[in-house]
């Protein structure tokens, strides 16, 4: 959108692959700071644990932003499961203290949530479902949810699903398929675990827009093509020149996860498209752009 005045924006997570994403996208255009915990404390770079009240509240008041956009989070939906205290920590607790911060700060909040507060019974949620987590991880995530829709008034919830592409240091389900795969192992994939698998440039592109359009409310963000665990692996070695017989299609209980996953998350984004005026990728356009952004 030429000639949109530059905003102060704060992005939380920085050196995780959404954070990443959102710095690479909003740089050009925006004044970006950037927090996490592993931050080295460079130019425009704050090292913050957003379990700190006093050190995240008072940090995004020094910087006085326009948008603040929380995206970092406990995302091991196991961990969540088994680390119960911890996983309330940084995704409850410390979304209320960046939420605090913002209200003091009067910036608004991009909050980064998840297809995982759906129950996954039917899929093709729209943001007029009805939430019904059935995991821990889903349900701080609603809980941080209402903690952004009552603190802040300003805000917008963007809920989104199986993030994937390029990260130096880690793993998503793309680049865990890719790595066992280049290493011809064999890799038990579920068939029946169906969701909207992310590309991560095109939801910060997707944020990018909605910071300045100014977008409120709530928005499910993510891949527009409804698909299997299985079918996306497959995907995947196709368009990598890999030996998709290398890839095993079992059901989710063979799985020996700890905690329940949605059987059909899959999030309708017909609204966000609508909204943001941006074509949100299928599994097919978004592993071409992975492709071509090879690190």
């Amino acid at each position: 959108m030429k000639g949109t005045p530059s905003q102060k924006v704060i992005v939380t997570g920085s050196t995780g692959l959404l954070g990443r994403s959102l710095v690479k996208v909003l740089k050009d255009r925006h004044d970006v700071v950037r927090m996490s915990r592993q931050a080295a404390g460079g130019h425009n770079e704050i090292a913050v644990d957003i379990v700190q009240k006093h050190e995240t509240v008072e940090s995004i008041v020094k910087v006085g932003p326009h948008v603040v956009v929380h995206a970092a989070a406990q995302t091991n939906v196991d961990q969540c499961e088994t680390e119960r205290a911890l996983a309330r920590r940084i995704n409850v607790e410390g979304t209320a203290n960046v939420a605090e911060g913002c209200a003091r700060a009067r910036a608004r909040l991009i909050f980064i949530s998840t297809d995982y507060v759906f129950d996954g019974t039917r899929g093709n949620y729209g943001e007029d479902d009805q939430p019904n987590p059935i995991n821990f991880y889903g349900l701080t995530k609603l809980e941080a949810e209402r903690i952004v829709a009552t603190a802040s008034s300003s805000f917008l919830i963007v809920r989104t699903g199986v993030l994937y592409g390029w990260h130096p240091s880690r793993l998503n389900f793309a680049t865990w398929t890719l790595n066992g795969l280049s290493e011809h192992q064999q890799l038990r994939v579920a068939k029946d675990h169906i969701n909207s698998p992310t590309f991560a440039d095109n939801l910060a592109e997707a944020i990018r827009i909605a910071i300045e359009r100014k977008i409120e409310g709530l928005l499910h963000v993510a891949g527009s093509q409804r698909i299997s665990r299985f079918d996306f692996a497959l995907k995947i070695a196709k368009r990598f020149n890999l030996d998709e017989g290398l890839l095993v299609p079992v059901e989710m209980q063979d799985l020996k996860w700890i905690a329940r996953r949605p059987r059909d998350s899959s999030l309708r984004v017909g609204k966000a498209e609508k909204e943001l005026g941006i074509a949100l990728f299928g599994v097919d356009r978004g592993l071409q752009e992975m492709v071509g952004s090879r690190q």
